[in-house]
């Protein structure tokens, strides 16, 4: 069961899209900020914006994917709060199976541009995911992890995702933000399952 947040409001949604970041300009184009640029390119590709919901602490943006009802949204708070944020979003849309909550973000355990799809399992250090298991209750959500790769020094981790990319890697990551819309739009169509067997495998 989902903690209590916000109460309900409007038409229940089958699934909520959350992609992970920081709000600003400082942060446009860093690494940690991945999982925003996956769920703006979705909203591109379905042509509708991302319009800031003051109750809600996000961008959001209501789509009708195959009959279903889809919530996009990029938490308009800092990233280690996203589960205040996420929790919110999922009771005021009535999300009732944690399974259709798909949450986007970056992943230094992948090397740049890898994309994978996973459910459930731990934080791995990502304050992100911590926040929302925390806020949440439980981690059975869906991940799309975008690999930024390990920085040089291992105790720089911080601003290694607090920085932009080289333009090597920022090539990368812009195909690995293409590859994360596929990926969202896989498990909308056919499942995680189907989803995990055929971005998993990809290499760029």
């Amino acid at each position: 069961m989902f903690r209590r947040a916000a109460q309900r409001r409007g038409t229940p949604a089958e699934y909520l899209v959350v992609g992970l970041g920081n709000p600003g300009d400082k942060f446009l184009g860093t690494r940690h900020n991945l999982g925003y640029e996956v769920v703006e390119k979705m909203a591109e590709r379905r042509s509708v914006a991302l319009d800031t919901s003051k109750p809600d602490r996000a961008r959001i943006a209501a789509i009708n994917y195959l009959g279903n009802r889809v919530i996009l949204a990029c938490p308009t708070i800092f990233m280690n709060l996203s589960g205040d944020a996420v929790s919110s979003l999922i009771r005021r849309n009535g999300v009732e199976d944690v399974g259709c909550v798909i949450v986007v973000h970056d992943e230094l355990d992948l090397e740049p541009g890898r994309v994978k799809v996973k459910k459930g399992g731990s934080a791995a250090g990502h304050n992100g995911l911590k926040s929302i298991r925390q806020h949440v209750g439980v981690d059975d959500f869906v991940r799309i992890r975008i690999g930024i790769g390990k920085p040089p020094d291992p105790q720089n981790g911080r601003n290694w995702v607090l920085r932009r990319p080289s333009a090597e890697d920022r090539s990368r990551l812009d195909a690995a933000v293409d590859i994360g819309v596929d990926a969202i739009e896989l498990i909308l169509t056919d499942g995680v399952e189907r989803a995990m067997n055929d971005i998993n495998g990809l290499q760029l």
